[in-house]
C-alpha cells in the first residue's frame, strides 16, 4: 500500500529527530545503529573554510557550496540545514557583510543548529523552522539557495523548486546536491520507509528531476558533479532482489549523487498580478 505524502513527511521528521538526539557514534543517514557508515556521503569537508565538526552529521551527498558561487555580501538560504554544517561553510564565503538562513522542519535539528551557532558566536547565521516546500521567507529574499541531500526526501519536488524560484532574486541561483536514479528501483526498495528516510527510496529518475527544475523556469541548468552511490549489503539485505547486482559486498542500484545548479532569469515575462513568485 502506498504511503501518503503526509505520512512520509512525518516519517522523515521522526527519523531526523532521532538522528539529532542520537549519540554522535550512532548518527547515520539511515537513522539506525546498523553497523554501516553513512551510505551516501563520500565527500570530505576537512580543510574547508567554515567547517565545524560538531555541526557535521554526515547526512549529505555532496558539498553544494563548492559550486554555489557564493560571493561576499550574499544572502544564502540552506534548505534542510540540519545541524548547520553547510550554513557555516556558506558563511565563510559570504563573510560578515552577508547572511545565511537555514530552514529545517525538524525541531530537534533547529535546536541543535542554534546551539552550534551560539557556540560559534556568529551573528549573521540564523535558523528558521519550516517546510522547504513552503519556505517561510518572502519572495526575492535570497541571492543563493543551497541544499544537501534533502529535496529527494520531499514528495512534491516541483513545489520545492517553485519555492526556490520564488525566494530567489532575479538573476539569483541555486546549487543543490541530491540523490537521483538512472533506472527504476526494485519494488521492495521503493516501498521501504527506512530507506526512504535514508535518501534512497525517494530518489527521482534523473530525467524527471531535471524536467521538474526546467518547468519551474530555471535556466542554465547544469550538473556540476555526478558520483555513483554503492550501498553496503548490510543496509540492503532485508530488501535484496535479483534486479540488484552485487559485487564485493556492495550493491549497484543505478543511484547517483549529483550537484546541480540553475539560474533564475533576470527578466520575467509574467502577467501583472501572477502568483508564480517572479
Amino acid at each position: 500500500m502506498q504511503t501518503s505524502p503526509e505520512n512520509l513527511k512525518n516519517l522523515v521528521r521522526e527519523k531526523y529527530s532521532n538522528i539529532a538526539q542520537a549519540e554522535p557514534a550512532k548518527k547515520s543517514c539511515c537513522g539506525c545503529d546498523c553497523g554501516s557508515t553513512n551510505i551516501i556521503m563520500n565527500e570530505q569537508y576537512e580543510g574547508i573554510a567554515g567547517y565545524n565538526r560538531e555541526a557535521d552529521l554526515q547526512l549529505g551527498c555532496g558539498i553544494p557550496t563548492q559550486f554555489a558561487a557564493i560571493e561576499p555580501g550574499n544572502i544564502v538560504v540552506d534548505l534542510g540545514s540540519g545541524a548547520g554544517n553547510d550554513c557555516f561553510v556558506a558563511r565563510a564565503l559570504t563573510g560578515e557583510s552577508g547572511e545565511v538562513i537555514g530552514i529545517d522542519f525538524t525541531p530537534e535539528m533547529i535546536a541543535l543548529a542554534r546551539q552550534n551557532v551560539e557556540k560559534l558566536g556568529y551573528t549573521n547565521v540564523r535558523f528558521v523552522a519550516g517546510d522547504i516546500d513552503n519556505i517561510p521567507l518572502p519572495r526575492h529574499s535570497a541571492d543563493v539557495v543551497i541544499s544537501n541531500c534533502v529535496i529527494n526526501l520531499v514528495p512534491d519536488k516541483a513545489k520545492v523548486f517553485s519555492e526556490i524560484f520564488r525566494i530567489l532574486v532575479p538573476g539569483g541561483h541555486f546549487c543543490v546536491s541530491d540523490v537521483v536514479r538512472e533506472r527504476d528501483l526494485p519494488e521492495a526498495i521503493r516501498q521501504a520507509a527506512e530507506l526512504y528516510a535514508g535518501c534512497v527510496s525517494g530518489a527521482s529518475q534523473i530525467s524527471d528531476y531535471l524536467k521538474i527544475v526546467d518547468q519551474q523556469g530555471f535556466k542554465e541548468i547544469t550538473i556540476r558533479k555526478k558520483t555513483p552511490i554503492e550501498i553496503p549489503e548490510d543496509i540492503l539485505q532485508s530488501y535484496h532482489e535479483d534486479t540488484i547486482s552485487s559485487k564485493d559486498g556492495v550493491s549497484d542500484c543505478g543511484l547517483f549523487s549529483i550537484t546541480l545548479t540553475g539560474y533564475k532569469p533576470m527578466e520575467q515575462n509574467c502577467a501583472s498580478g501572477c502568483d508564480c513568485g517572479c
